[in-house]
């Protein structure tokens, strides 16, 4: 399969946010350090995967880049294209779930990539997507409003429309149906864009976009972080955080569709479910206490205007 022009600048972007994110996410950590493993794929690409462990703000999280390509896009990436079944693909991008010990510190969630399909005598067919999601256990308004605003920036110097619209799709996206509510206080996801808001195809914008996404990041993150690590917690917050990072599971087994593609393409199963938590319960009819700060959970995972 040859290379399509756009391939290695993406690339390279995603190699620079990998580590980007990482040293942020171990500056804030001051304790953990990702380890590193590369890993190829028979059928063609290969990544690499960097997981902290033990750290003293990060429980286990992944900051992971991929770039695999096929002679076959799989079903989970055509399942709402069907025009695009058939064609070989390049697919690259990076993904990150992050744990925190802390249950005051919420579950995040990033991931920005690229594909592209082609086939014999037609124009490559190329897009972008991406997003980052918030998953708190005890919720705090400014924490979801600072995490929105920076939502907000990372995406209005290229289209007035486009928060309000990624933010509608990512609620709607991070929907656990069968427990109807929300994964959690929502961001950003996209999928599909390779034109600007005139409706032409443009790399450079859409590129762009993407770009600023991956870089908000850590400045939605970190002063999040920065600000509830040291909050004292004990066993009964412990134990309500390992139940909610059931949803989690359940999400990602269920709905994901970076997980199904990257079973789908056969891609590194360790790599994939790098997303999982470390720990994680299932309580039957489990209900909290009516007015506890357990309680409270409930009212955050619906759409709201955070802004």
């Amino acid at each position: 399969m040859k290379e399509h022009r756009y391939l290695e600048e993406v690339k390279s972007f995603l190699m620079g946010l990998q580590d980007a994110i990482c040293a942020g996410v171990e500056q804030v950590d001051g304790q953990g350090k990702f380890v590193e493993d590369s890993w190829d794929r028979a059928e063609g690409g290969g990544g690499r995967s960097r997981v902290m462990r033990h750290g003293k703000v990060i429980e286990q999280g992944g900051v992971n880049f991929s770039h695999v390509f096929g002679e076959q896009m799989p079903a989970s990436a055509t399942a709402h294209r069907p025009e695009l079944a058939g064609r070989s693909f390049h697919a690259c991008g990076v993904s990150l779930v992050l744990h925190p010990h802390n249950p005051y510190v919420p579950t995040s969630h990033a991931n920005v990539r690229f594909f592209i399909a082609e086939k014999p005598g037609e124009d490559p067919v190329w897009w972008f997507g991406g997003g980052f999601d918030l998953t708190p256990f005890y919720p705090f308004d400014e924490d979801a409003v600072h995490w929105h605003e920076q939502s907000k920036a990372a995406v209005e110097p290229f289209g007035a429309h486009y928060y309000d619209q990624y933010k509608a799709w990512c609620d709607e996206y991070f929907f656990l149906k069968h427990r109807n509510e929300t994964r959690g206080v929502g961001g950003l996801f996209f999928d599909d864009l390779n034109t600007n808001p005139a409706g032409e195809l443009d790399f450079e914008h859409a590129f762009g976009l993407m770009r600023s996404v991956g870089e908000h990041y850590l400045e939605a993150w970190a002063p999040i972080a920065e600000r509830r690590k040291d909050t004292p917690f004990g066993e009964r917050e412990r134990e309500f955080q390992l139940y909610r990072r059931g949803r989690y599971v359940e999400f990602n087994l269920v709905y994901d569709r970076g997980t199904l593609f990257g079973l789908q393409t056969g891609g590194r199963t360790e790599s994939i479910l790098m997303s999982m938590p470390p720990l994680a319960r299932w309580e039957y009819m489990y209900e909290p206490e009516a007015g506890s700060p357990e309680a409270r959970l409930k009212d955050y995972l619906v759409p709201r205007n955070w802004l």
